[in-house]
């Protein structure tokens, strides 16, 4: 590998020649305040916009000032990252930046975790030195998931960037010329009527409050405190290994048990899981993947539990949306299960049940406002709540998840096998999966190791392996993360459609642990890895860790939905997808 030479403040460094000198400045464990530059984005050529300026170094011989997250090393060169003339225009440019950006952080969602507001401090600004206009942009919550108000955007151009180059979605785009220059939607038009997915990762990486979610939590603690309604709640796979970064825990430490008896805290009627859910998904999908398999129709069958996928495929390959799996999401079929069974079962009417989520995902907010999932105009599921909402509403209520005693899911939707758990990280879907198909189609159960579908396992964007599904029978599987890659696999589709014969998408990077409503990695992409972990040392600690095996499971087809694939089931717990 070629090297240069350089010297930082003094310090002599040997780095890469492709490096920046951000990159060089950290090796040496010089810090460079920054705001357009995103570090957990994975790519030099995406953190290439250099629009803030707020990395301004002074390198010798060099008339202008160069941001240090763009410009590449040089042999030889000396830079000055603290000198008088780079810290004067920093502070200028945040200066600037603040002139025009509304003075309400105590009400702003991004309160506390906003990067301008940290740089503000960092600089010991205490007051607007540039008086003048300052620009107002109408808010767009035309979604019922992204809010959007440009108002506060200080065009560091990320979500364009994560948009555009990470998940190949194209919805936003600078616009405009000038003082009125804002990163939008092409015309403006509201989000709503755009090809955007609501997959969240803008509002991940948005170091302000220009981009956020929205959020349902004062209805949630309305109905919370309604004594006419009955309201439970579920919580997704991927949450467990995330809530607990706000309270002190080791990042990815599940805090299962915990979560459990905070949120009976808030006043939850009952607490169940979407791991219940999921373990009901695979019996749907698996029993869908067998007969496919059978006939050799609709192949290869994909995936269908991430919402953000799924609008993908339906504004971008609409000739294509024959071969998902019908089966609705975890989270949907909780809600309809709850609606139907669970309130028979209690003796309430649908209408008076609600049904909260928690979920790490911004997507999510829009499937469950989808109308095919209102039936009678009653949704399946009423609100839901993302990860850092939940924390918020913890905090709000003065639960602190340290220290809390774990307790125990409620019956009969809170048990679930091991395999539920890692749904929450990409290949997790289809490990679980095959662990049944292979039941299903052998009758006998794996053993040992053999549970253990590693070549579907890891971070990496895409995935190709070969899987057994019974002795001396194999079946050609992908596994994507990230909407750029289920591109490039629905790509290989398009051109040879024999290729593979079951795919799991997830539309954020790594899956649910990396999704939109997540508490934020702070630029530290290892915390996806510690989650990951986590997820699979949920799945290893169970007894159960096959969904066929799940009692609960057994029992709900045994009384109410008959086998699976009935025509009940159907009903219920699969849908249709339609061509945007």
């Amino acid at each position: 590998m070629k090297t240069v030479n350089l010297t930082i403040n003094g310090k002599a460094v040997t780095v890469p020649a492709n490096y920046t000198i951000l990159d060089a400045a950290k090796q040496l464990n010089i810090n460079i305040p920054t705001l357009c530059y995103c570090a957990h984005l994975g790519s030099d050529e995406i953190n290439k916009p250099a629009s803030c300026r707020v990395c301004v170094v002074e390198v010798e011989k060099r008339r202008n000032l160069a941001p240090a997250c763009a410009t590449p090393v040089m042999e030889g060169m000396v830079v000055h990252t603290n000198s008088q003339r780079a810290l004067k225009a920093r502070r200028t440019v945040v200066e600037l930046m603040l002139s025009d950006h509304p003075q309400e952080c105590l009400t702003c969602p991004k309160n506390q975790y906003c990067e301008l507001q940290k740089l503000a401090v960092e600089f010991g600004i205490r007051e607007i030195e540039y008086k003048g206009e300052i620009n107002k942009f109408p808010v767009d919550c035309s979604s019922n998931a992204i809010m959007r108000d440009l108002s506060k955007c200080v065009m560091c151009r990320r979500c364009e960037a994560v948009c555009s180059k990470v998940q190949t979605v194209g919805t936003l785009t600078g616009y405009g010329r000038g003082f009125k220059a804002k990163v939008g939607t092409a015309s403006m038009i509201p989000l709503a009527d755009t090809s955007c997915t609501f997959c969240g990762q803008c509002v991940n990486v948005c170091p302000v409050g220009a981009i956020t979610g929205i959020s349902y939590v004062k209805k949630v603690w309305a109905a919370i405190n309604d004594p006419t309604k009955t309201v439970i709640v579920q919580t997704a796979p991927a949450v467990r290994v995330a809530v607990g970064q706000e309270f002190g825990f080791a990042p990815g430490v599940p805090v299962t048990g915990k979560m459990v008896a905070g949120l009976r805290a808030l006043g939850f009627d009952k607490v169940f899981d979407t791991n219940f859910s999921a373990d009901l998904t695979i019996m749907e999908e698996g029993n869908e993947i067998v007969e496919r398999i059978k006939s050799g129709k609709n192949l290869p069958i994909l995936t269908s539990c991430c919402p953000g996928w799924i609008n993908f495929i339906e504004h971008n390959y609409p000739d294509l949306l024959h071969i998902p799996s019908s089966c609705k999401s975890p989270q949907q079929m909780f809600g309809a299960i709850a609606k139907s069974f669970y309130a028979e079962k209690i003796g309430v009417k649908p209408e008076d049940l609600i049904v909260v989520s928690v979920m790490p995902c911004q997507a999510k907010k829009y499937e469950a406002a989808r109308p095919e999932f209102a039936p009678n105009g009653v949704r399946d599921v009423d609100y839901v709540v993302t990860t850092r909402e939940l924390c918020r509403m913890f905090k709000e209520a003065g639960v602190n998840l340290a220290n809390m005693d774990d307790e125990e899911y409620d019956s009969p939707l809170g048990a679930s096998a091991g395999a539920a758990d890692i749904f929450g990280v990409t290949g997790g879907v289809l490990e679980a999966a095959c662990r049944s198909v292979y039941f299903m189609l052998n009758g006998k159960e794996l053993e040992g190791e053999a549970i253990n579908f590693h070549e579907v396992r890891g971070l990496a964007g895409i995935k190709e392996a070969q899987v057994a599904i019974a002795p001396g029978k194999t079946i050609n599987v992908a596994v994507c993360s990230g909407l750029g890659n289920a591109r490039k696999v629905l790509d290989m589709v398009r051109q040879d459609p024999n290729r593979f014969q079951a795919i799991e998408i997830m539309a954020c990077p790594g899956g649910c642990i990396n999704g939109g409503g997540q508490p934020f990695l702070h630029g530290d992409a290892g915390l996806l890895e510690k989650r990951m972990k986590g997820l699979y040392s949920e799945d290893e600690r169970k007894v159960i860790r096959c969904s066929h095996n799940n009692p609960d499971i057994q029992a709900l087809y045994k009384e109410y939905l008959g086998t699976p694939g009935s025509e009940k089931a159907h009903h219920l717990l699969h849908t249709k997808y339609h061509s945007k």
